[in-house]
C-alpha cells in the first residue's frame, strides 16, 4: 500500500505526527535489536557480579556475627551452668533409688569404704554376695557434671541413711549458686 509519492504509507503524511514518530521509532528499535545479535556479547558487566564479596562487605557481616554472639551468648552459657545443675540433680535421684533398692536387699547400706561400688559389684562378703541382686545401674556409675565423682557417706543429714552428693561446680564442700553442693547431703 503506497501513500502519495511513492514513498511507504506511514510516512506519507496522511497519519498524524505523533503516531508517524512512534512508527520511526518502532522501525530503528528493530533495526538495532536485529543488529544486536550478531555483536559479540559483553561479559565484563556479569564479572563484577561473579567476583563475590567486597571487603566492606564482610566486615559488615562479621561485626553482625559478633553482636549477636555478644548478645545470645552470655544468656546461653548461664543456661548451660543451670542445665548441669538439673543434670546432677536427676544423676543423685537416680542414685539414691538404686542405692535404696540395694538397702532393701542386703538389710543395709553399703560401707563408706566401699561406696557406691555395690551398685555395680556384689560385696566380697559371701553372706552380703548371696543377697547381692545387682548390678543396679544399667551403665558405669557416672561422675558428675563437672567430670568429678558423686560423694557417699554414711550418715545423711536429717536422720537419712545415707548422704549422696555433688560437691557442685567448684568441687569443694560448701559453695553458693553454681558452686553449691546438690544432692543428700551428709551429717554435720
Amino acid at each position: 500500500m503506497k501513500g502519495a509519492g511513492n514513498r511507504p504509507f506511514f510516512l506519507s503524511g496522511d497519519w498524524p505526527e505523533p503516531s508517524k514518530k512512534r512508527l520511526i521509532r518502532m522501525i530503528e528499535i528493530k533495526k538495532s535489536s536485529s543488529m544486536r545479535a550478531f555483536e559479540q556479547p559483553d561479559f565484563r558487566a556479569d564479572r563484577k557480579s561473579q567476583l563475590g564479596f567486597t571487603l566492606l562487605e564482610l566486615l559488615v557481616v562479621l561485626v553482625i556475627v559478633g553482636l549477636l554472639a555478644g548478645l545470645v551468648g552470655p544468656r546461653l552459657f548461664s543456661r548451660l551452668d543451670t542445665s548441669k545443675v538439673q543434670v546432677a540433680e536427676a544423676q543423685v535421684k537416680m542414685l539414691r533409688g538404686a542405692v535404696s533398692t540395694l538397702r532393701l536387699d542386703l538389710g543395709r547400706v553399703p560401707d563408706p569404704a566401699f561406696g557406691l561400688v555395690w551398685l555395680s559389684e556384689p560385696p566380697a562378703n559371701p553372706q552380703l554376695a548371696r543377697r547381692w541382686r545387682g548390678p543396679y545401674l544399667e551403665d558405669a556409675l557416672p561422675v558428675d557434671p563437672w567430670g568429678n565423682p558423686y560423694q557417699y557417706a554414711v550418715p545423711g543429714a536429717d536422720r537419712q541413711a545415707f548422704a549422696l552428693y555433688s560437691l557442685g561446680a567448684d568441687g569443694q564442700l560448701g559453695g553458693e549458686g553454681d558452686n553449691a553442693d546438690i544432692g543428700i547431703l551428709p551429717g554435720r
